[in-house]
């Protein structure tokens, strides 16, 4: 592989990295609500699981959602995004 090709792959691959980073981290605003508001976190996770979801992760993001990382009851991978207050779905992405 000769030097130019070389560093043009690398700052491709440099730029792609940091591209999908920032997509990464963007998440939506879901309540302002204080937390003394919001819905039990573990019971929330275990009435998703009662309705056939299967959660790798759990978090609470920087925009105040209950965001949950596994699959659903057919199997298709989530991330799901919820107002931790009403438990309604603010954005979700499903595996098609």
């Amino acid at each position: 592989m000769n030097h130019s090709f070389r560093r043009t792959l690398t700052t491709f691959t440099l730029f792609s990295a940091v591209a999908f980073a920032g997509m990464a981290v963007a998440s939506p605003k879901c309540t302002d609500e204080s937390q003394d508001k919001w819905q039990n976190a573990e019971t929330f996770q275990e009435n998703l699981k009662k309705q056939g979801y299967k959660i790798k992760r759990f978090l609470i993001t920087d925009g105040n959602c209950y965001e949950i990382y596994g699959w659903d009851e057919a199997g298709k991978k989530v991330e799901i995004y919820y107002n931790p207050v009403d438990g309604s779905v603010v954005k979700s992405n499903i595996e098609k």
